[in-house]
């Protein structure tokens, strides 16, 4: 994914304004909408007091959720993204505390 400036914040960042699939690059003309997914997955899932869950699944917590984005491409094309606030992957700087991003899928038109 790529960002004309970099994010101010990088477990919230905004969407990408451009990202390579298939080694080509796409560039992102519209947001069509976007929706965050906090829920707890695996043994995150059973790791935390009822009474926090809640405030959990509005907010997130450290290193859980998603960030959706449906965008479209300069060549009108449609496609679901998401970053994932999981640590995991190393990065250039050695730090392993930073989620990853994810082409999720491309959407087709459908006719009826």
């Amino acid at each position: 994914m790529t960002f004309d400036e970099p994010p101010v914040l990088e477990k919230r960042p905004p969407c990408p304004d451009a990202f390579e699939w298939e080694s080509v690059r796409h560039r992102i003309v519209a947001i069509l909408s976007e929706w965050q997914d906090y829920g707890r997955r695996g043994r995150m899932a059973h790791n935390m007091r009822d009474s926090h869950l809640e405030t959990a699944r509005r907010r997130g917590s450290w290193g859980v959720g998603r960030h959706y984005f449906r965008v479209r491409t300069e060549e009108g094309r449609v496609f679901d993204l998401y970053y994932d606030r999981a640590p995991g992957s190393i990065d250039a700087d050695g730090d392993a505390r930073k989620g990853s991003w994810t082409l999720f899928r491309e959407m087709r038109e459908t006719t009826t």
